[in-house]
């Protein structure tokens, strides 16, 4: 793409201030104010709920809860995880989430790559996997063909804060992250760099503005 993609490096910030953080930048979005933006945040404990979740399906979870505007089922943010809210405006002729689902999923298989690691899908359910183990999952939504939330990477993420509902409708048990699957130094901010230089191939982008927090 001709435009460049604005990159934000929010730092570890709380998800409610994110969120806000997101449908302003999604109005300004679809009126134009701003170009295509992706935000990269580590977020406080949360788990959030998207629209397929069943009810009472995290009345054991202690720690904060929301409802938003995602696909999906409910899952955890926190510590250790990298989250990809993109902000981007589907181009004529391509609004299709199905394929803009697997163009991201196909840019953590090429960041999982880039350490030796061997990424997947899973027929019939959304995200990326090692073998039997599920370690980014994506929740999307779209408002006059503007995108936003996204991408959740474990990347070094307590795994036990699964444990008390079924992330993505799955066993807890599925759940991994990238410490476990190789012998490189993990970085948060790394995967973040390594992450927008495989999302700016995958969609094309030609000029990046990264601005850190």
């Amino acid at each position: 793409m001709h435009q460049p993609l604005e990159i934000c490096h929010l730092g570890r910030r709380p998800y409610d201030e994110v969120h806000d953080l997101q449908q302003r930048c999604l109005q300004a979005r679809i009126d134009e104010s701003i170009g295509d933006t992706l935000l990269l945040v580590e977020h406080d404990p949360i788990v959030t709920l998207g629209r397929g979740t069943e009810e009472h399906a995290v009345d054991s979870v202690s720690m904060p809860t929301r409802t938003i505007e995602r696909g999906g089922e409910a899952t955890y943010h926190g510590p250790g995880q990298l989250v990809a809210y993109p902000i981007m405006r589907l181009e004529e002729g391509k609004h299709d989430l199905h394929e803009y689902m697997r163009k991201l999923e196909q840019v953590v298989i090429n960041l999982l790559d880039t350490y030796g690691v061997q990424g997947r899908r899973e027929e019939g359910k959304t995200g990326v996997w090692i073998g039997d183990k599920k370690i980014a999952s994506i929740g999307v939504a779209v408002r006059r063909w503007v995108t936003w939330h996204g991408v959740a990477l474990n990347v070094s993420t307590d795994l036990e804060a699964f444990r008390n509902f079924k992330p993505c409708g799955l066993d807890s048990s599925v759940m991994t992250r990238l410490q476990d699957h190789t012998d490189a130094d993990i970085d948060l901010a790394k995967v973040a760099d390594d992450f927008v230089t495989r999302f700016t191939g995958q969609f094309g982008y030609l000029r990046v503005v990264e601005l850190r927090s």
